[in-house]
């Protein structure tokens, strides 16, 4: 029986915290991942796009994706991504802080395929990514796989 390839994930995340938090809950269950990370959108686009630093970058088979981030926030990361067709069929989900019901439809009406308000909680925090890491990871059928 083959072998699955990791799960490449790319997080477009500017705070530390959340950053470890999440690889932390990542690691709780056995599902294979990759990660990377940058830190802000303009980042974020020159990984997708395979730009210097990235030549070598793998294509994300999910991106998650924070809001509100320095040089390039994440609506403006998330509008690039979706107008590309060579990056359009990435599934994105957006973590955020925001309970803001623009930030809701605006990443909707950009084509984010799920929007998550991160729970201030640790537990609560763990809970939501081990939830999220089963639909992607386990029911969800991406691209590729």
């Amino acid at each position: 029986m083959p072998v699955e390839a990791p799960i490449e994930i790319l997080f477009v995340e500017d705070d530390d915290d959340d950053y470890f938090l999440s690889l932390k809950s990542l690691a709780r269950d056995r599902v294979m991942v990759n990660t990377h990370r940058v830190e802000d959108g303009v980042a974020a686009m020159d990984f997708l796009r395979r730009a210097p630093p990235y030549e070598y970058a793998p294509r994300p088979d999910l991106i998650l994706l924070d809001l509100n981030m320095p040089r390039m926030d994440g609506r403006e990361v998330l509008k690039e991504v979706k107008s590309d067709p060579e990056l359009k069929c990435i599934p994105v989900v957006v973590l955020t802080t925001s309970d803001d019901e623009r930030d809701l439809i605006e990443s909707y009406s950009r084509q984010a395929n799920s929007v998550i308000t991160k729970p201030v909680g640790l537990t609560q925090f763990r809970e939501c990514l081990a939830t999220l890491k089963k639909y992607w990871f386990t029911v969800v059928k991406l691209p590729g796989r």
